[in-house]
Order: structure tokens, then sequence, then C-alpha cells
């Protein structure tokens, strides 16, 4: 890139005083950006909590407009200051910025796709890479998820090029639950498959008139009950799913099953 440059630009012959002016442009925006830095921390520290976020955002704008002012002083006294040099250069950096930002076009891309298709829209709750969580807002460059733990994950549009997306409520507001019990394999299956179905049935955030399905599979280690129902809102479904595991367990706890405990892995002997 360096030698595109110098065959692009003329460069000036540098003499002493070019390199201190250089030098002095650089020591003189570090010491601004470290004084910007302790002036807006202070300043935040002093302010009502409500704008401390907002002043301290401050910081890298201020970093970002001394560092552009630099550049400005700098380039000409190291180019000469010739139209054709100017654009050449300017052509140069503009052709490093589009390969540098090349990933951010790709995400501007995929958020048009993910707008027009309606992948997913704010409200919906959905799983992409790893992260799941409600939709609360639609960027043009990225998703922004807030979790059941409160974080806010910032995930880029062009993840659904190459990433399962999970769409959990899918407009609608509400949502699809699942709650798992996991018993020893010597019950009474059908007595405890009408338990955990009347269980679901009685629960405060269960979709009145939604169906309650309980599925059941013989596992190595015992027996899996799901227990399936529809919150009556998708903000419920942690709630739901609590619900049902604690007035679940105490069910069965009076019908003297016993849960599942899973297997401890073997030692190996010195």
């Amino acid at each position: 890139m360096m030698q595109a440059i110098r065959e692009l630009v003329a460069v000036r012959s540098l003499t002493w005083q070019h390199v201190v002016i250089v030098l002095g442009v650089l020591i003189v925006a570090r010491v601004l950006i470290e004084v910007v830095r302790r002036v807006v921390r202070q300043a935040a520290e002093s302010a009502p909590s409500h704008r401390r976020l907002l002043i301290l955002r401050l910081a890298p704008i201020a970093k970002l407009l001394i560092a552009v002012a630099a550049i400005a002083i700098i380039v000409p006294v190291l180019v000469e200051p010739t139209f054709e040099d100017v654009f050449a250069l300017v052509a140069t950096v503009v052709i490093a910025l589009a390969f540098a930002l090349k990933d951010y076009a790709s995400s501007l891309a995929a958020g048009v796709v993910t707008i027009l298709e309606n992948t997913y829209q704010p409200g919906d709750w959905i799983e992409i890479d790893g992260s799941y969580g409600e939709v609360k807002t639609i960027g043009m460059r990225a998703v922004h998820l807030v979790t059941a733990d409160d974080d806010e994950v910032i995930i880029p549009h062009s993840k659904v090029w190459g990433s399962r997306v999970s769409n959990a409520s899918r407009g609608s507001h509400f949502l699809t639950c699942v709650a798992n019990f996991y018993l020893q394999p010597d019950h009474d299956g059908e007595a405890v498959r009408q338990a955990l179905a009347d269980v679901a049935e009685k629960s405060a955030y269960r979709k009145p008139g939604s169906p309650v399905v309980v599925g059941v599979a013989e596992m190595p280690w015992g027996t899996r009950y799901k227990v399936k129902l529809t919150a009556s809102d998708s903000r419920d479904q942690f709630a739901l799913v609590s619900d049902l595991t604690v007035r679940g367990k105490e069910r069965l706890r009076g019908m003297m099953v016993a849960f599942a405990q899973a297997p401890y892995a073997e030692r190996g002997t010195p």
C-alpha cells in the first residue's frame, strides 16, 4: 500500500523541519487526547447519574476528531499539495477503505435482506450464533438483542449469511415453551403424564385454551418428560417454565416419584 502511494503521490523531500513538524503534531494530538479523556471522565463523575454515559460518549468522538485533524495537518507536510496528488491520495484511501469496510457493507446488505424478508422483527425472540434474546432494535448494520439476563447483544446482520437463525415467536406475542422433567424409569408413566398435563393446564402464564402436550421418551439414564405449552406473552416464557418446574416437582414428590440423577464419571485408577 505504501509503495502504491509513493507511485501515485509526489512525496516531498523531507527535511528536519518537516520531521519536527510531524512529530510535534503527533505529540500535541496525543496530549490533547489524554487531556480530553481526563476532562470528560471528571465531568462524567461529577454530573448527575442519568447524564454520565452521555458525557462519557464524548471521549471517543473527541479522540476521532483530534486524529482526523492531525492527519489533515500532517498530509500537506508530507505531500505536495497539487490537485493531481491530492486526487491520487484520496483515490488510494477510498480503495483502502473499501477493502477494510467490506464486512460492514456485507452487514448493510444483509440488513436490507432481513428487513425485506422479515426474518425477524422487534419483539421477536430469536437465537443467532448462540445468543438468545428479544429483538429490541433492527439497525442497518446490526440487530440488538436483550437476553434473559438483561444483557444487550449486538449481532451484525452478516451472521445470517452463514449462521442458523431461530425465531421462537415468529411475529406473535405468544411463544411455545418446553419444561423438562427427568425421572427414574420405575414409575407409573400414564399417571405422571396426566399429573404434568394437569399442572401445565393450571398455570397462570398459559395462553387460555392452548393445548398442552406431554412427550415421553425413554433414555439410558431414565425417562424424560417434555411438557409443551404456549405462554400468554413471550416475555413470560421464563416465568412459565419456572412455574411448571416448581409445581411439577412438588406434584411428583407427592406421588413418591424418584428423579433421575446424572451418572458420575468413573475416575481412573492412578
